[in-house]
């Protein structure tokens, strides 16, 4: 297993306790949670609550759901700014767009914590998830599937330190693993791991598998509409508008993933045997 980068965890001193009563003083590792600002053309647009590591991979990944740039040549820079103190300037990026995307995010000034992806948006209507029915003709054996829970939970360093960060994890249709980021929210570890895949030239992800640590809501659904992904595994729960919109977008939706046991909610096809 990869070691976290660095600056995503920290060391804290913890009482134990067993049975009521102080068991011992220990030191104990802590996932980090951390505010990065982000600039669109010098101008704040953003907020993101976020696990360092892996940043600009964050960043990328959150333009890129937000409909803000359509491809890693949207991007002109993306940098540190300088003439910051040192503790502020690695939590902020300052990112230039093309002409035609400049002016686009700079209308949403927000904060976004760890535990909302859709934190900013000012009307119902801002809701909507703009993208194509998915045809993906990706059919996944259901032992594969079941599989794939216990390689996710072996790739997750920060994790296994931590036990404080969810993680999305990039999946063949034949269970090669592929990519997988973690951090405090789960919606950014998606948009970490959208952001490599675009950087990788992976975009659309439309003969792959997501896997997610934690719960299926409507934001992670959205994110993966955006990128083309056909199916979203989770070891946890789906909300109802998650089922909603995968229904709507032809999305596979398994939810409780076990080795012996799962949901499927919607596009059940594409899971076979």
């Amino acid at each position: 297993m990869n070691l976290p980068p660095d600056e995503a965890t920290v060391s804290s001193r913890v009482q134990t306790f067993a049975d009521g009563t102080p068991d011992r003083d220990r030191i104990d590792c802590i996932a980090v949670e951390a505010p990065l600002e982000v600039r669109i053309g010098g101008k704040p647009v953003t907020v993101l609550m976020r696990t360092p590591g892996h940043d600009e991979e964050l960043v990328r990944g959150f333009l890129f759901s937000e409909g803000i740039i359509a491809r890693p040549g949207d991007i002109v820079s993306m940098e540190r700014p300088a003439g910051l103190a040192d503790a502020q300037r690695g939590n902020v990026i300052a990112v230039q767009l093309v002409p035609s995307r400049a002016g686009l995010g700079t209308d949403r000034l927000f904060y976004s914590s760890s535990s909302c992806g859709a934190c900013g948006k000012k009307t119902i209507a801002s809701l909507e998830v703009r993208g194509t029915v998915s045809d993906s003709p990706l059919r996944v054996q259901r032992h594969v599937l079941a599989g794939l829970p216990g390689r996710l939970k072996s790739a997750q360093p920060t994790f296994a330190m931590t036990g404080g960060v969810h993680a999305s994890g990039l999946f063949t249709a034949h269970g090669e693993f592929v990519a997988v980021r973690e951090d405090v929210g789960r919606h950014n570890a998606l948009d970490k791991l959208i952001g490599w895949a675009l950087a990788a030239g992976k975009i659309p992800l439309a003969d792959h598998i997501l896997l997610v640590s934690g719960r299926v809501s409507y934001e992670l659904v959205q994110k993966a509409v955006v990128a083309s992904l056909p199916l979203i595994a989770a070891v946890g729960a789906p909300s109802s508008l998650a089922i909603e919109l995968a229904e709507r977008f032809n999305i596979t939706l398994v939810g409780f993933l076990r080795s012996d046991t799962m949901n499927v909610y919607a596009a059940a096809s594409r899971v076979l045997g």
